[in-house]
């Protein structure tokens, strides 16, 4: 699409008589609260930003920005490094009121409006003893999560928030609402599941959840010093061989806020959720890796799945600076090792950390060609990432995370999870697409975003172009 152009007062005037949320132009109260996102480094000044009332606006928004050929914006929960949800001088369609989430404890299913954050959904399935598969941050929207995959503390032994899906509801680029589903629509339903918000906006989610412990046996072991940290990283890379899928294990870097009280030199954490229902079970799986290398300290203990999904959240406050890269990996030998210790011990700042998240499990047990999400084979997936609030830190930051993504690029397995991509401007989409999913996956990801979306008005994303 081009030649793009501006509303004028007719077009306000009849969105605002077809939705039932709010319009906010320039000028107005709320609009430069409403303007913003999560990544504070991102400024763009929206033509208008409608705040959805109901899944029914999600339609007229839609219709206003083809017939007006004005870029779109969908923001779900908001929590999008790269910026995709907000736009200058165009549409930005704000669900992130539109939070409700229905659970059927029964059937074990559960309906999630798209503006629902990770704290939403917990907090609705907790009490009914049931979780569904996402994220590690409970301020991440389910929407963007799930449409690029979603990892997190439930991947190995259920799969990514992707496998979880049951249904989605989707408004197309024409305003038509389908449902996508392995019944209905099943290549679209196969797109959705880590292709992104390429093919339309999703209205409603119906996820599988899964049975989960009232108490989850969980918490951190905490090495000080980089003899530490390699001793550590190789029992643990030994430790993660015979793991059981019922034991999910992250490792972060990073320097300590203030109020952690471990000092303001780096640190590596072992972090490890056990989610089995007999947690007396976990407890020699944990004491193998602690025999193999003794933390310096350690906090583990039992803990409710809504307090360990949410003890990282304080490191992510909406308007930090951000910029991130990612890449999976399966080697983490002497080589590997040294680099990952050289670099974590450069961090002498609070304001960039990097996690390794084990896989396989479930997550590996899923075909390859089942959902667009690249790499179930990958025994690691590196997020390096950068949570700073002072613009003069800028280059320094940046330049540490891809300077670190850079070193990787040798041990680099193929394939990129766009959740953990922040914005590349100027870099050619085909060729940032192919470095994702690969030419194959690619191709028909191509052939859906042509037959749904061919005029690309779902672009502001990690966009799947409809031409070669």
């Amino acid at each position: 699409m081009s030649d793009e152009t501006v509303l004028d007062q007719q077009t306000i005037a009849s969105l605002r008589d077809e939705v039932a949320g709010t319009v906010l132009l320039p000028g107005d109260d709320g609009y430069d609260e409403a303007r913003r996102v999560w990544n504070g480094m991102i400024e763009r000044w929206p033509a208008a930003v409608v705040r959805a009332g109901t899944e029914a606006d999600i339609a007229p928004v839609v219709r206003c920005a083809r017939e007006n050929r004005l870029p779109l914006a969908v923001r779900g929960g908001g929590h999008n490094v790269a910026g995709n949800g907000t736009v200058d001088a165009g549409l930005v369609l704000d669900l992130g009121g539109l939070r409700k989430v229905e659970v059927d404890p029964d059937r074990r299913t559960v309906r999630v409006q798209p503006g629902a954050t990770l704290a939403d959904l917990d907090a609705a399935t907790a009490p009914h003893g049931l979780a569904v598969p996402t994220g590690v941050v409970s301020s991440t929207g389910v929407a963007g999560l799930t449409l690029g995959g979603g990892f997190g503390w439930l991947t190995r032994p259920n799969g990514l928030a992707a496998d979880n899906l049951l249904s989605v509801d989707l408004v197309t680029a024409d305003g038509s609402t389908v449902t996508a589903s392995d019944a209905e629509n099943p290549e679209l339903f196969w797109g959705l599941r880590g292709g992104g918000g390429n093919f339309g906006v999703a209205s409603a989610f119906t996820f599988r959840a899964r049975p989960l412990p009232e108490a989850v046996f969980s918490g951190n072991l905490i090495y000080f010093g980089p003899e530490h940290w390699t001793i550590a990283l190789h029992a643990w890379e030994e430790w993660t061989r015979e793991l059981p899928e019922e034991m999910t294990s992250i490792i972060t870097v990073l320097v300590p806020p203030p109020n952690w009280e471990l000092g303001s030199e780096p640190i590596l954490v072992i972090g490890f959720c056990w989610t089995a229902r007999d947690q007396a079970a976990g407890r020699p799986v944990l004491d193998r890796l602690r025999q193999a290398a003794p933390p310096d300290t350690e906090v583990v203990e039992p803990s409710s799945w809504v307090q360990w999904q949410s003890a990282m959240d304080e490191l992510f406050p909406k308007g930090v600076r951000a910029y991130w890269k990612n890449t999976s990996f399966d080697r983490l030998d002497d080589e590997v090792i040294a680099l990952i210790v050289a670099r974590a011990a450069e961090q002498s700042w609070h304001g960039t950390a990097f996690d390794i998240h084990h896989l396989g499990g479930t997550y590996g047990t899923v075909p390859e060609d089942a959902t667009p999400f690249p790499n179930r084979s990958a025994r690691f997936w590196l997020n390096i990432y950068g949570f700073w609030n002072d613009a003069a830190d800028d280059a320094a930051r940046i330049n540490f995370v891809r300077g670190f993504a850079t070193d990787m690029r040798p041990f680099a397995t193929g394939g990129q999870y766009i959740n953990f991509m922040g914005a590349e401007p100027g870099q050619d989409p085909r060729s940032l697409a192919v470095s994702v999913y690969g030419p194959e996956k690619l191709e028909r990801l191509i052939a859906l975003k042509r037959h749904w979306d061919p005029d690309n008005v779902f672009r502001m994303n990690h966009n799947i172009q409809p031409v070669e």
